[in-house]
């Protein structure tokens, strides 16, 4: 396989440039305060995830567990998540989202599906397919 050229690095720099400011998620209309990615991915996982520590996101997303528990200390603070100790252990924590997170998680997913809709719209349904099985092979890999 050839490396790729200076060229093409340019241009899909530029082209990802493109992408994020056109497909960024904002809440600037939101009359909430936004929300860091962090956050937002902490938040989401939780969603999926009811009663999970924080142990189990940082190992997910690939952080340290420090800096998880910063992401919930603000999430809690915001009233976003519910800390509940676990019977029998009471260091271990289980996280879930409180009735407002999961309302704010529920409208992030709704975003998140409004900008893939908008992206898949662009392309010939025959591109579709193949741009996502493109994106998904990036995104997995594993070096």
């Amino acid at each position: 396989m050839t490396k790729p050229t200076a060229d093409q690095i340019a241009s899909l720099g530029a082209a990802f440039q493109a992408f994020v400011r056109r497909y960024k998620l904002a809440d600037a209309g939101s009359a909430e305060k936004p929300l860091n990615e962090l956050d937002v991915q902490t938040l989401l996982y939780v969603a999926q995830h009811p009663n999970c520590g924080p142990t189990d996101i940082a190992r997910y997303l690939g952080l340290a567990t420090t800096t998880i528990s910063s992401a919930t200390d603000r999430l809690a603070k915001r009233g976003l998540l519910e800390r509940h100790r676990i019977e029998g252990d009471r260091r271990a924590v289980a996280l879930r989202l409180s009735e407002e997170g999961a309302a704010r998680a529920a409208a992030q997913v709704d975003a998140y599906n409004a900008l893939n809709l908008a992206m898949l719209e662009r392309l010939a349904p025959t591109e579709r397919d193949s741009f996502i099985r493109m994106v998904t092979k990036i995104a997995y890999h594993e070096d």
